[in-house]
């Protein structure tokens, strides 16, 4: 059971096989190196540098002989290296007529595998496919057997290389083409789609490295899945290492695919050692900011699209306008979508911002905008880039497509706040209670409907020095937007009202922290809010759903005082309870939650029915 590395270099010396085998830790490789200097040293492309590579061959193997001659030596003065790995080795000299090196593995009884031509292929493109020289094998065919003898693979006696001896992320980019990256990406990802965008970059400094980065156009089944593989591939000199380098992309950033390749990093890198070093974190923030550039880059061009469709489409003319050119690649991105010819007059703005490049940030963020929010929480130097790349529907578009700088821009006069809610779904969001008085007062109010949006939101307290306040947290406060006739009214209702609410407090102590009059209504009777601060409703179902733990809340019931139902609580004596808990279940239902006693709730109703 052997097998057998050959090469055709400089070979060994009968003194260098004793100095460079027979020592661990002693690197020919990195002896020779410290030899060169300027261009040569950088030009080498060599990688071993530990003097401990060849031994890993005794994990397989319990022998290994090597025979070498190095050139220019006579056949006569090659040389056998032979070692169990025990401590000792014996060498010898041969003849031997070709220069070069040959390693020969005598295979333990559990390593048989390796004899197999499909598991060494894979192996060999695992780690070695973009390696500067070809590695072949002999090539096997299928030969059916005779007299009804089984077949079996035979060797053909050619030679067949079995890696790709080339790194397309050490080649110029003016010298790849749309179509290789497309290619690449898929090899590297196992994706059938297109890329939404790369970035090629070499980074010179202190740390030199080169990172090919691609932003997928679908998202994974286990994109939330926080433990998965990440999509970033680590190389040192083209020599792969690991591909679930986390320590090299945030784990917000997991969508990400493609390679970073060191020549800083040693070949024996460790995960322990990639949490510590210096280069592998200058490489992470590095990475972090080219992945936020391209994002920033995409929604750069789909607000252009958007405002130069709007300018130059005549709906009215029934002609057709130039589609815009698509515009040069930023900072290293290059841009991979179809120039499109022309624009029909009938279709709308957004329409056509849809066919044409500008799509593409609106993909991504259909995709995988949900996870770049954790990135609020998880990565406070950049959490200001971020947030300006977040999309939300809102109380004035249904579209996942405003941004905080558009809602910033529409502020009414006098507004002091950038408002929003959270709620599991956008019909629940559209339609909560609390957003009447926002709607009659016509200040548009954020809709967030991610399970991380209110997550998230913990780490972001403001935009741009506007703070962000929710309409289901604390009272409601309009500061200016609300004129001192209202707040007068206000405080007069809550004051006549101050009897129902103690009996209303009293018929709820165990389902409401507290009952208040609100202004925050217009049609609804009542709404649940929690205090400024405290965690929603909606959060605490999600934790418990996930399986976490969450604290049992006592949400605060805020009723509308002109309302008929709250109004005829005032004489009611016979259901005074049941109407208090049917109100507080209602709010509870309008806002996606369930009563924590649905049949409770069925009878009360049907009584008051009858």
């Amino acid at each position: 059971r052997t097998l057998t590395f050959t090469d055709n270099g400089i070979g060994l010396s009968r003194q260098e096989a004793i100095d460079n085998l027979g020592t661990i830790a002693k690197s020919g490789t990195k002896d020779f190196m410290s030899k060169l200097s300027g261009d040569q040293k950088s030009d080498a492309q060599l990688i071993g540098q530990f003097g401990v590579g060849f031994y890993s061959g005794f994990i397989v193997a319990d022998r290994i002989v090597v025979e070498s001659r190095r050139a220019g030596l006579p056949t006569s003065q090659g040389v056998r290296w032979t070692s169990t790995g025990a401590g000792d080795f014996e060498v010898d000299d041969i003849e031997r007529p070709q220069r070069g090196t040959s390693v020969t593995l005598h295979l333990r009884e559990d390593a048989e595998e390796y004899l197999n031509a499909w598991k060494l292929k894979s192996v060999i493109g695992k780690y070695s496919d973009h390696i500067s020289l070809p590695i072949l094998m002999e090539k096997e065919e299928w030969k059916e057997g005779e007299n009804d003898q089984p077949g079996d693979m035979v060797k053909t006696g050619e030679w067949e290389p079995v890696n790709k001896a080339s790194a397309l992320w050490t080649r110029p980019k003016k010298d790849i083409t749309d179509e290789q990256y497309a290619e690449f990406y898929k090899t590297i990802s196992h994706d059938y789609a297109d890329p939404l965008t790369w970035s090629h970059n070499r980074v010179e400094g202190s740390t030199e490295y080169t990172q090919l980065l691609f932003i997928p156009s679908k998202a994974p089944m286990d994109l939330f899945n926080r433990d998965k593989t990440a999509g970033v591939k680590l190389y040192v000199k083209r020599v792969f290492i690991m591909d679930d380098a986390e320590a090299l992309m945030p784990s917000y950033l997991r969508f990400v695919k493609g390679v970073i390749d060191s020549a800083d990093l040693p070949l024996n890198v460790s995960r322990e050692l990639l949490q510590e070093s210096r280069d592998v974190k200058a490489i992470r923030e590095g990475s972090t900011k080219r992945v936020l550039s391209m994002l920033e880059d995409l929604a750069k061009k789909q607000k252009a699209a958007v405002e130069n469709a709007a300018a130059k489409i005549d709906v009215g003319s029934g002609e057709s306008v130039p589609a815009p050119e698509p515009t040069e690649p930023i900072d290293g991105v290059t841009d991979v979508a179809d120039k499109k010819e022309a624009a029909p007059a009938a279709e709308t703005a957004a329409e056509f911002a849809a066919d044409a490049d500008a799509g593409k940030y609106a993909t991504f963020y259909a995709e995988f905008g949900a996870v770049l929010k954790e990135g609020l929480g998880e990565d406070m130097a950049n959490s200001g880039r971020i947030a300006k790349l977040l999309r939300f529907a809102s109380t004035n578009s249904d579209a996942v497509a405003v941004s905080f700088a558009d809602y910033k821009a529409r502020m009414k006069e006098g507004q002091e706040a950038i408002y929003y809610i959270t709620a599991d779904t956008l019909a629940a969001a559209k339609n909560s209670p609390q957003l009447e008085l926002f709607r009659k007062k016509g200040i548009e109010v954020l809709l967030m409907t991610d399970r991380v949006d209110e997550w998230a939101l913990n780490y972001l307290h403001d935009f741009d020095g506007t703070p962000l306040q929710s309409v289901a947290k604390g009272a409601v406060d309009l500061g200016g937007l609300q004129d001192e006739a209202e707040k007068k009214a206000a405080e007069d209702a809550a004051e006549s009202f101050k009897p129902v609410l103690e009996r209303l407090k009293a018929a709820l102590k165990d389902k409401a922290e507290d009952v208040r009059v609100t202004t925050r209504l217009v049609d609804s009777p009542a709404c649940l809010v929690v205090k400024d601060g405290g965690m929603s409703t909606q959060l605490a179902r999600m934790l418990r759903q996930a399986g976490q733990p969450a604290p049992d809340l006592k949400p605060v019931l805020e009723v509308n005082a002109e309302h008929p139902l709250v109004r005829k609580l005032e004489g009611e004596t016979g259901h005074f309870d049941d109407l208090a808990n049917i109100l507080f279940d209602q709010a509870l239902l309008a806002e996606g939650g369930l009563p924590a006693d649905p049949a409770a709730y069925v009878r009360r109703v049907n009584a008051l029915l009858v």
